[in-house]
């Protein structure tokens, strides 16, 4: 039953109604201090009139969350920060937290990604950063230092839209499945398997909801992403397959997608509980150093 709804038909082509009344959700609300200019159907905008480099007042602050946790993600330009002014952005969202396998930038808050004719950037898969931590990060708050004159882009997924389009049968199939999230599946690859178990005594495998819903929305969304999720509890290793590479495809449907070119100083805010984003990789041996600052979040329900 689960496999036959899930991957025994292909999923209809055509409108996705689920994306019109997450619109007029999204729509109806109104902002007085900044300005907004969507990329996508349901995910992704520019804000304009926001100053992140230590002019940002609590009105306006307010104001970008809303719209934070309405569009997913939201983009800003022409933002010169300095390491300490994006630090103190990130932090009005949270606690921040650090990350035990990527390079560190101007402080362990700060991953940095450089890439260069040396160093190629392989983050160009479907994810949601740190799934396999049992509270995964609430957001991310990246910002250009270098790009390529031309590639580099970063797209996002509304994994919102993707849950509400999938088919009645499809959502009561997935309904209550729990998958397991794993540092090894990814970053445990170039590990000893002596470090790998080292670092699974600090960060065991995390088991969470297929379906989570938002702790702050309410909304209901898929948590499932192809390169931390390990399989699918209950399930043989056929089914969970199956069933899991039917759920990662979701991801890659581009109604539910918005795509950013960077330029210097643009800025990224994203909600990691309802998106999953793929930074392509189309600019090698260009350089392009990126700065990442996350937000610590709670476990998903």
């Amino acid at each position: 039953m689960i496999v036959e709804a899930l991957t025994g038909k292909r999923l209809p082509h055509g409108r996705r109604e689920g994306l019109r009344t997450l619109q007029e959700e999204i729509y109806a609300d109104s902002f007085e201090r900044i300005v907004l200019r969507p990329l996508g159907a349901t995910i992704g905008a520019e804000v304009e009139g926001a100053d992140l480099c230590g002019g940002l007042d609590d009105a306006t602050f307010a104001e970008i969350e809303r719209a934070f946790l309405a569009y997913k993600v939201l983009f800003f330009r022409g933002q010169p920060m300095s390491a300490r002014q994006h630090l103190d952005f990130a932090r009005r969202f949270g606690e921040l937290e650090e990350h035990p396998f990527l390079p560190s930038g101007d402080s362990e808050e700060v991953v940095r990604f450089s890439k260069d004719e040396n160093t190629v950037g392989i983050e160009n898969m479907w994810h949601s950063d740190v799934s396999w931590r049992l509270e995964p990060a609430l957001g991310s708050v990246l910002r250009a230092r270098e790009v390529p004159a031309v590639g580099g882009d970063t797209l996002f997924s509304d994994m919102v839209a993707a849950y509400e389009c999938l088919p009645e049968d499809v959502k009561e199939a997935v309904e209550g499945m729990t998958a397991v999230h794993d540092f090894a599946h990814n970053f445990g690859l170039a590990m000893s398997a002596e470090d790998r178990e080292k670092f699974r005594e600090q960060y065991p495998p995390a088991e969470h909801p297929v379906v989570r819903t938002h702790p702050v929305t309410g909304k209901r969304l898929l948590y499932i992403n192809a390169i931390f999720t390990s399989h699918i509890v209950g399930l043989d290793r056929e089914t969970s397959d199956a069933v899991m590479d039917a759920l990662f495809a979701q991801a890659a449907i581009p109604e539910f997608q918005c795509r950013f070119r960077w330029e210097r100083d643009s800025v990224a805010l994203w909600d990691n509980r309802s998106v999953q984003h793929y930074a392509t990789n189309d600019y090698w041996p260009q350089v392009r150093v990126m700065d990442r600052v996350s937000i610590v979040g709670d476990r998903p329900r």
